[in-house]
Formats: structure tokens, C-alpha cells, sequence
């Protein structure tokens, strides 16, 4: 099977090319697009779900081996969310390979976060499937590198550190509110905005409203933050 120059050029972003090609087909492909002949990628997302686990609590233990399990699990689990996902999905611009039907793609489906991280998750699955487990490492590993570095800050819980700058300042906890819900109820987005009591705020999505309000919260530490550093 001969790839398209798109897709030659992502596998050039990615760090490997596929001897199956059909597999990285498969992983692009959303399910509002997919056919009885051309699948979808949610059993290969399933897959490198768990790769990519193996491979993040590997290199966790590397690269601190002193740590305890206390400390390691938030780290694992700000490294295998659904946004560190689709930040690796827009680091290789993955979002402008994905196959999505019409109504995906008029609703933005190329920048949402809960396609980008589960279509990250399925390119490494079908990594795995195409070289093995060494191969899908190198690809993980190359990708996380950044992040690996700066765990440690990525770990911390992002609304309890936005309310403890609130507090520091002697302002009231930042409030957090549902902006709009996207999508079908199997699988919807929400859109969250956390908000100080002096009006600055910040929005962000994902695919549970907890996960949304951690984003936003996020979102909104990181600007106070660079604001503070200027």
C-alpha cells in the first residue's frame, strides 16, 4: 500500500514508518467516518492506552528511581492524561492526518482534545503492532521527552495550586463553570471556564468535567503565572 505525501511526511514527524501501512490508516480513522470495510481506530486506541502506560511507569522509575509510589502515581497520571495525549498529537500535527466524517469536521473534530489524545493513543497501538514493543517505546519516549523532565511541576493538582495563589492573595477560591457540553452522551466534551474574583479566567474541554475544570484551571495558573515572571 503506497501512503500519501501527508502521510509520508507525518511518519517523518512521527519517528516511524510503517511496514503495514494499513495500520496507521486504521488509527487515523474516527468512528464517524468508519465502515464495515474501513474500521475505526478505538480497538488500537484500547491498545496503546496500555503501551503507552508500560512504557510512561518505565521511565518514571528511571528517572527517579528513589521515588515512592505516593509521588509516582501523579506523575503518571499528568503524563498518560487525555491533553499531555493531544499535546503529542499537535507537537507531530497529527490532527491534519485524521479521517473524520463531515460533521466532525465542521464541529472542529482536528482540534478537540479528546480525538487528538485517543488518536495519539491509537497511533501508538498500531506502532506496536507494526515493530513491537522497542519500537513503540522509542516513538513514546522521543515524544514524552519534555515531559518527563518537568513532571514534577506537570504533577501537581492544578486546582488546588490556583487556589492557593488565590488564597496567598487574599482573594476568594476561584469559581468553576460548565461554558457549553459538545457531542453525543456516549461520548460528550465539555467546555469548563475557571474564574478569580477579579474576573481573570481561562476556558478548556475534555471529555469529563473533572478533567475540563483541571484544564481550565491549568490554563488559567500558567497565565497568572507568566504574568507574575514578566
Amino acid at each position: 500500500m503506497k501512503l500519501s505525501r501527508e502521510l509520508r511526511d507525518f511518519q517523518e514527524r512521527l519517528g516511524h514508518r510503517f511496514r503495514r501501512p494499513e495500520l496507521l490508516l486504521r488509527a487515523l480513522t474516527h468512528a464517524s467516518i468508519a465502515t464495515r470495510t474501513r474500521p475505526d481506530n478505538e480497538r488500537l486506541e484500547f491498545l496503546g492506552d496500555r503501551v503507552l502506560g508500560l512504557v510512561i511507569a518505565e521511565a518514571l522509575l528511571e528517572h527517579d528511581p528513589a521515588a515512592a509510589e505516593g509521588v509516582l502515581a501523579p506523575r503518571y497520571n499528568a503524563l498518560v492524561r487525555k491533553e499531555t495525549c493531544a499535546d503529542m498529537a499537535r507537537a507531530v500535527d497529527l490532527g491534519a492526518v485524521l479521517r473524520l466524517g463531515k460533521s466532525e469536521m465542521m464541529s472542529g473534530g482536528r482540534r478537540k482534545v479528546a480525538l487528538l489524545g485517543d488518536a495519539m493513543e491509537a497511533v501508538i497501538g498500531a506502532v506496536y503492532l507494526d515493530a513491537g514493543f522497542e519500537a513503540a517505546r522509542d516513538v513514546v519516549r522521543r515524544l514524552w521527552k519534555g515531559r518527563l523532565a518537568t513532571v514534577e511541576t506537570d504533577a501537581r493538582d492544578p486546582k488546588t495550586a490556583l487556589q492557593e495563589w488565590a488564597q496567598a492573595r487574599g482573594m476568594q477560591p476561584p469559581s468553576y463553570t460548565e461554558v457549553r457540553r459538545e457531542g453525543p452522551d456516549h461520548a460528550p466534551v465539555f467546555t469548563v471556564e475557571a474564574r478569580l474574583a477579579d474576573g481573570r479566567s481561562a476556558q478548556a474541554s475534555a471529555p469529563a468535567k473533572r478533567h475540563a475544570e483541571q484544564a481550565a484551571a491549568r490554563a488559567l495558573l500558567e497565565t497568572l503565572e507568566e504574568a507574575e515572571s514578566d
